[in-house]
């Protein structure tokens, strides 16, 4: 089930704490099981520790005695701290953004990620979003490094009717996204979608790919699209590519498989971004806003 690991881990971290007293001494004596706890769920250590470390303050000195009052007690601070972690990053919605930015279009879109991530595959789906909305978009192969990925994006481009610019394989990425830029100026398309390398020989080379491609594109969105099942190693590319070349916010992918559940709390908290939207399967039509109180809700127990 989704997130099923994370939601134990919540309400193991709310049924040991509803059965101490909330004091600092008690609390500290569980404060290291509670946040191990957290982190085999794919919360990332520091994050972990924040989440404990915040409750602690909320809770230690608050006089609930009654076991089941103390539950909603912990669970309601619990809601309150994960809510406001996700709202202070604010939110991103890509049909409206470009609706309230027609006047710089095309509004371009770089995405940005290791390979495996799903990104190519998310790319069509925003497509194919776009489209269902009457927003014209055009594909920029801007991966010319990876076998095969020119020719993935064919596909998809072929199957939603779309153009799809793209040079020979070792060509210039920043030239391919350039050339896509100008194509749709010249065409009045509503928005470029820009697919990336994410593997190179080291990743000071492919992190120097990127920051070429953003210098010569000038995306208005940087999208880290990365794989929910990969645990920490998501957080630590979203933290490399966020201080590399600086991302505006996050696609996870393979939500519908994620039993754990941590990285979009680690993601966030890591990038001080938003997650715009979750993949949820195979098809163009899977690909969801992300709702943090859905996702609160989720890992709470509460639907």
């Amino acid at each position: 089930m989704v997130f099923e690991k994370l939601k134990q881990s919540f309400s193991n971290l709310v049924d040991k704490l509803a059965r101490i007293e909330f004091s600092e001494r008690a609390f500290e004596k569980y404060e290291m099981d509670l946040i191990l706890n957290l982190v085999e769920s794919d919360v990332a250590y520091e994050v972990a520790e924040y989440i404990v470390s915040e409750l602690k303050q909320r809770v230690v000195g608050k006089k609930v005695r009654v076991l089941e009052d103390k539950r909603n007690f912990l669970k309601n601070q619990l809601r309150s701290l994960l809510l406001e972690m996700f709202n202070k990053v604010g939110d991103i919605d890509f049909i409206k953004f470009v609706k309230e930015h027609k006047d710089r279009k095309p509004i371009v879109f770089l995405f940005l990620g290791p390979n495996g991530h799903g990104k190519t595959t998310t790319i069509a789906k925003i497509a194919y979003m776009f489209l269902k909305n009457n927003i014209t978009t055009v594909i920029a192969a801007s991966d010319t490094f990876r076998a095969g990925a020119i020719e993935q994006l064919e596909v998809h481009c072929k199957r939603l009717g779309i153009r799809l610019i793209k040079h020979k394989y070792g060509a210039d990425p920043a030239a391919v996204a350039y050339d896509a830029i100008k194509h749709a100026k010249s065409k009045s398309i509503d928005t470029v979608l820009i697919d990336t390398a994410g593997r190179m020989q080291t990743d000071k080379d492919l992190m120097e790919e990127m920051k070429k491609i953003a210098r010569v594109t000038s995306p208005d969105l940087k999208v880290f699209v990365g794989d929910a099942l990969t645990g920490n190693d998501a957080l630590e590319q979203a933290r490399k590519f966020h201080e590399e070349v600086g991302i505006d916010c996050s696609i996870l992918t393979k939500v519908d498989a994620d039993t754990k559940g941590g990285v979009a709390l680690s993601i966030v908290y890591a990038t001080n971004k938003p997650i715009a939207y979750v993949g949820v399967g195979q098809n163009y039509k899977d690909l969801i806003k992300f709702d943090p109180i859905w996702f609160v809700n989720k890992i709470l127990g509460e639907n």
